[in-house]
């Protein structure tokens, strides 16, 4: 990292501590399966176990032969493993699994937005991009900072916006008013 790069991180952590903003969020490593969560499984040559299985209210999905199966805080990687080894502790030889995130947890959109509601997630959405999927900002909106409550929280975080805001699963967005 050249010397020019590494002092402008510098100055804008400063600046981003000085001002009392957090700094912008990360993109999340593995996505990590929480209730209303769907998930495709495959297995392979066996049809009847392959299906959509809907992450139910206490963590878990009904799976064939094993029965309740706890998915909640665990990724799509970590369940495929779970899976195979379950299945072949008396069920199948080998067992090939395949999962994969059939229907990820919404992204909700409130304040001064044209069109606030609930809308799909999508990888990587940036909260610039959920706010245009919102229809944009209305004349009212404060366009430096926005809101952000995460699955799970129990109040709202004041980011401050720029390009690289990441929207995660499940969060509720909220576009403040300025003041004049």
């Amino acid at each position: 990292m050249t010397r020019f790069a590494l002092f402008s991180v510098l100055l804008m952590t400063l600046a981003a501590c000085a001002t009392g903003e957090t700094a912008p969020l990360r993109p999340v490593s593995g996505y990590q399966l929480l209730s209303g969560d769907q998930l495709k499984v495959s297995v392979y040559g066996e049809d009847e176990l392959t299906g959509t299985y809907l992450i139910d209210g206490q963590g878990e999905i009904a799976f064939p032969l094993i029965g309740s199966f706890a998915v909640t805080g665990k990724t799509s990687a970590e369940i495929k493993q779970e899976l195979e080894a379950a299945l072949a502790n008396g069920y199948l030889v080998e067992p090939r699994v395949l999962v994969e995130i059939a229907n990820p947890r919404p992204i909700y959109i409130l304040g001064e937005v044209s069109r606030p509601g609930e809308y799909p997630y999508s990888e990587a959405i940036t909260v610039l991009q959920a706010i245009a999927k919102a229809g944009g900002y209305t004349y009212r909106a404060n366009r430096s900072t926005v809101y952000i409550a995460h699955t799970g929280a129990n109040e709202e975080v004041k980011y401050k916006l720029t390009p690289t805001t990441v929207a995660l699963p499940g969060d509720t967005i909220r576009v403040g008013e300025r003041f004049f």
